[in-house]
């Protein structure tokens, strides 16, 4: 059976111009490995709201789940939300459920409830809230989409809260194996182990050690039968590590 795939849409203006590092999707991708969910595509968009509108749409139409980071906060320029209402063709206001918990966030903590953190409280028609233990401000999913923070330890916690209610199938294996030669050396006996074992993938990453030059081989599949036996004829074929 074909494993479920994802697609994850990093949105902020912040990645895009340098000034954040992004590392949302770094993460989640190894999330959805061990979960086996098949991460077809990453995005990063800007801030824009027609560009958020068909991002979802289509990333959401091709893949069997979307996952959004960031453009949820009490800013101007957090316009998520209400792009991805847009998307489903949904009405977006704020939702009672959501304004009691930012109300008694902030109450706790003797602050100002403010028609900005109001803004974190608007959420679309129909879309079931994602739970926020770092900060309270929920997420929200909506059909196979789930929207949720970019502040990094927000979004790890959404995600937490998220993945073990979706279908994963078998998790990606790998092995790897490193030779001292050129990555042109190995090129054409790897291609021919590729075809020899065309469920598995096979990939070859350079580097270089002490001014020489060398190649790590990775092999990756769900079959560990399979990948055992692809491993050691690796192995043999390149017996120098």
């Amino acid at each position: 059976m074909t494993n479920p795939t994802a697609a994850i849409l990093i949105i902020g203006d912040e990645i895009l111009s340098g000034r954040t590092r992004e590392g949302n999707a770094y993460w989640l991708a190894g999330e959805l490995l061990a979960a086996g969910i098949t991460l077809a595509e990453i995005r990063v968009i800007p801030d824009d709201h027609a560009t958020i509108v068909g991002a979802v749409r289509e990333l959401s139409a091709r893949n069997d789940t979307l996952f959004t980071s960031g453009g949820i906060g009490p800013t101007h320029d957090d316009i998520t939300a209400d792009a991805v209402a847009d998307a489903f063709g949904r009405n977006i206001d704020v939702r009672e459920d959501a304004r009691a918990l930012l109300a008694a966030y902030y109450a706790s903590r003797e602050l100002e409830f403010t028609s900005a953190r109001m803004r974190m409280a608007r959420i679309p028609d129909g879309a079931a809230l994602i739970e926020n233990p770092v900060s309270v401000a929920p997420g929200f999913s909506i059909e196979n989409t789930y929207v949720m923070a970019g502040v990094p330890s927000v979004f790890q916690a959404m995600v937490a809260s998220v993945l073990p209610t979706l279908t994963g199938g078998a998790p990606l294996l790998s092995e790897n194996w490193r030779v001292m030669r050129a990555e042109s050396e190995v090129a054409d006996p790897l291609r021919e182990m590729a075809e020899t074992y065309p469920t598995l993938s096979f990939g070859s990453y350079p580097f270089t050690m002490k001014g020489e030059f060398g190649t790590n081989l990775v092999i990756r599949g769900t079959d560990a039968a399979l990948l055992a036996d692809a491993y050691a004829t690796l192995k043999t074929r390149f017996p120098e590590a």
